[in-house]
């Protein structure tokens, strides 16, 4: 069984269609057919059968695909730590990072990263809460900032690098907007706007009404931090966010009161999977960020 066959398999699969996996491939498409066909009898088994002029997997092939993927990724990811072995500091890291974290912490550490090591590349991902988990599980990333640090996942390690207060973002004509403070009590009867359900926000907004005796009125979503503050700027309702989504400034129209009762915080830090090394450069970066934030910490 050879890499190539696996590839060639594995772009058919995804298209049921062999002149567009060759096209796509730059090969010939009988090329293409010959190695499936080796692939099969190696196998013993059929991987494709005809629909009309397409094809597509069998049940045996669809159950092949899966092991096919994560053996193509296994394969470039050893690739990439034997390059990365041989060259750390020319290497490439691939770091994931949620909205929440793109403004301020994440060009702050990459800056200060590679003015000490400039031949270091980065390849950046946006995700959610949960992609971000499983792209490092998958290995399609190496690392990834996250917050909150999950803590019960199996194939996760988590590192706090800060902890951090969650405060209300209110319109500036709220009867509160003065305050300076709030109980989150105090919003009981407000319209809130947050992030849909399975955001990791909704659920820790959710969480922090609860624990102050009520279920908030969800009166709009957004899927972004921008959304929230423009529907707060708008007065459609008040909404909780991490106070490092304000380092710059406070949206218009709104003002951030901190809330004293209950404490709402989050922790932010880096994830790396349990179940494998980092590489070489990965490695650097994930040491450097770590020190970091250490030394803010102390002057703050």
């Amino acid at each position: 069984m050879e890499l190539r066959q696996l590839r060639y398999f594995v772009e058919v699969a995804e298209r049921e269609h062999v002149s567009e996996a060759a096209e796509h491939l730059h090969i010939a498409q009988s090329a293409i057919s010959r190695q499936i066909s080796r692939l099969e009898d190696e196998l013993g088994v059929l991987l494709f059968e005809k629909v009309g002029r397409n094809i597509q997997l069998t049940p045996i092939g669809k159950i092949f695909l899966i092991h096919a993927k994560t053996a193509i990724q296994a394969i470039e990811y050893a690739k990439y730590q034997i390059e990365e072995f041989l060259d750390p500091e020319h290497g490439s890291i691939k770091i994931g990072f949620p909205t929440s974290l793109s403004t301020h912490l994440l060009p702050t550490v990459i800056s200060a990263f590679k003015d000490e090591q400039p031949n270091i590349g980065f390849h950046l991902r946006q995700g959610s809460y949960s992609s971000l988990k499983e792209a490092v599980k998958n290995r399609e990333i190496g690392l990834a900032f996250l917050g909150p640090i999950p803590t019960n996942d199996p194939d996760i390690e988590g590192h706090i690098l800060f902890t951090e207060n969650i405060s209300a973002l209110l319109p500036i004509t709220h009867p509160l907007a003065d305050r300076k403070s709030v109980r989150l009590s105090d919003l009981r009867n407000d319209p809130f706007v947050l992030f849909p359900k399975g955001y990791i926000f909704h659920t820790i907004a959710l969480e922090a009404c609860k624990a102050a005796g009520f279920t908030p009125n969800i009166a709009s979503e957004g899927e972004d931090m921008d959304s929230i503050k423009g529907l707060v700027s708008a007065g459609i309702g008040v909404s909780l966010l991490p106070d490092s989504t304000f380092y710059e400034v406070i949206p218009r129209l709104t003002v951030k009161i901190p809330i004293d009762t209950p404490e709402v915080k989050r922790t932010v830090g880096i994830i790396t999977p349990k179940n494998r090394d980092l590489a070489p450069s990965e490695k650097l970066f994930y040491q450097f960020a770590k020190k970091f934030f250490s030394v803010l910490e102390q002057y703050q």
